[in-house]
């Protein structure tokens, strides 16, 4: 309901012979429905004519940003964890404002396999936001209290939810694609080649697909036995541990009942957790992206992944980022956000 605030001022002249009536509407924010109506306004009237007075600049600047709204932990699952029955699973979602509905994109963070902070990647959430794209992060249950594929199972189930709920979130459900960094990244792939499939989905929402339409990978794994292979002896040594997070992810934990060893022991178990192993026609276009100076995952890990694609003619590009590491400055510059926004939009617009 309106709210109109009147003041009505008599004002008696000096010589008393006539009287005015000034209403004064100061009704700057007239509220209908929670929002202000706009009226007109008499820019520094109580400035003007005054001696001496400095001049402004008027800045006109052109609408080119949407506004963004945050939409923060909102629960897409519910999942047992080890001495839990039900966990729930948040994601935080950024949300242009738009007349029309919206391409979606989950960004699924790194962390090592042993963590998942949705907080991370705030530049490129925001920089894909601005462009006019709904933006989820997601956490997930990793290792040791969870293992593969659980961690896939969860990024599917985000991807869902998000479809199912589309209208909430002004989401075209036919338009979601897929974005990660490191162990995101590997996930991210694993999303992109099982696409068109069903062999990972569990959980809620399943009259929907976990399908997506375009997958970004930065710096992400594929074949978990080789991660070392560009660095040393000594490394590569590292990597064959049982204590090796790799190997947790596959294997599990020893002493909750997984199989001991590290990721070597278990070659169907890594053959299984391979993005490689499941490209199929149906796997979605694959940008691809890995810095010359990652020392914790081998730049080979990404291009195994891109020859694979390419042998079997899906829509791939590769990049190498001359300097950056694993994470770090090079990945938020502009340069490195517009391709990754570019790639999106020449499939999801």
């Amino acid at each position: 309901m309106a709210n109109y605030f009147y003041i009505v001022l008599f004002i008696k002249e000096q010589n008393m012979k006539k009287k005015s009536i000034v209403a004064l509407a100061l009704a700057g924010c007239l509220w209908m429905g929670g929002g202000a109506m706009a009226m007109d306004v008499n820019v520094d009237s109580a400035t003007k004519g005054m001696p001496g007075k400095a001049e402004s600049t008027l800045l006109s600047v052109p609408v080119k940003t949407p506004l963004i709204n945050q939409i923060s932990d909102v629960v897409y699952e519910q999942v047992p964890m080890r001495g839990y029955p039900n966990v729930a699973m948040k994601m935080d979602i950024l949300q242009p404002k738009s007349d029309k509905k919206l391409p979606a994109i989950v960004y699924v963070t790194g962390g090592g396999f042993i963590n998942a902070n949705k907080d991370n990647g705030i530049q490129l959430r925001m920089h894909l936001a601005e462009a006019g794209y709904v933006v989820a992060s997601i956490q997930y249950r990793v290792a040791p209290t969870a293992k593969f594929p659980q961690p896939l199972e969860d990024v599917k189930s985000s991807i869902r939810y998000l479809k199912a709920h589309a209208d909430q979130f002004n989401i075209d459900p036919d338009r979601v694609g897929i974005v990660g960094g490191s162990a995101g990244g590997y996930l991210t792939a694993m999303a992109g080649t099982t696409s068109g499939t069903t062999s990972f989905d569990k959980g809620e929402n399943l009259n929907v697909s976990s399908d997506v339409k375009a997958a970004v990978d930065l710096y992400g794994l594929s074949d978990l036995t080789r991660i070392g292979d560009d660095y040393s002896d000594a490394v590569k040594e590292n990597h064959k541990s049982a204590g090796a997070t790799e190997a947790l992810w596959v294997n599990g934990s020893p002493v909750f009942g997984g199989k001991d060893g590290g990721i070597l022991a278990n070659p169907e178990g890594a053959a299984k957790a391979n993005p490689i192993t499941y490209i199929s026609k149906t796997s979605a276009p694959m940008l691809l992206m890995h810095g010359t100076a990652d020392t914790v995952v081998s730049p080979s890990q990404t291009d195994l992944l891109f020859q694979a694609l390419q042998k079997n003619h899906i829509p791939s590009k590769r990049y190498l980022v001359e300097g950056a590491a694993h994470g770090g400055i090079y990945w938020n510059q502009k340069e490195v956000l517009d391709i990754i926004t570019e790639f999106f939009d020449s499939y999801l617009k």
